[in-house]
């Protein structure tokens, strides 16, 4: 099963993402703050990353640096995810180290097209549509 590792504070966009992945027949661990997810990144190894960029603890840019930056958590694809939808937002995100950019409030569908692109682009067959 695909594990995604989603780093999310806001408990209502963290229940409605967890449950919409997990019917889709992804294994959803969470973290709710940018330590604990920079934590989880490691221990948890998981195959995807959705990280949230306004979080407590460690805000999303500097999470992704940290991420990006440790030799287990760097080849997991990370998603940015967030409210800033503004271009500079998007680059910033990118330079930060995610490897691509979503807004919220999140449309599914283009959400896990976007996992999809990057679970392939790493050799991972997506679950099969629930």
């Amino acid at each position: 099963m695909i594990k995604v590792l989603l780093i999310e504070d806001n408990e209502m966009n963290r229940d409605m993402l967890s449950r919409r992945l997990t019917k889709r027949g992804y294994e959803v661990v969470m973290a709710v703050d940018g330590q604990q997810g920079i934590d989880m990144a490691i221990s948890e190894k998981p195959d995807l990353i959705l990280l949230d960029m306004s979080l407590p603890v460690v805000d999303g840019w500097d999470a992704a640096k940290q991420i990006k930056a440790n030799e287990i958590s760097s080849p997991v694809p990370l998603i940015a995810l967030t409210a800033h939808a503004m271009a500079a937002d998007k680059e910033r995100a990118l330079s930060a180290g995610c490897d691509d950019f979503d807004t919220k409030p999140v449309e599914l569908p283009r959400l896990l097209g976007k996992m999809e692109v990057l679970l392939k682009a790493k050799g991972i067959a997506p679950p099969e549509k629930a």
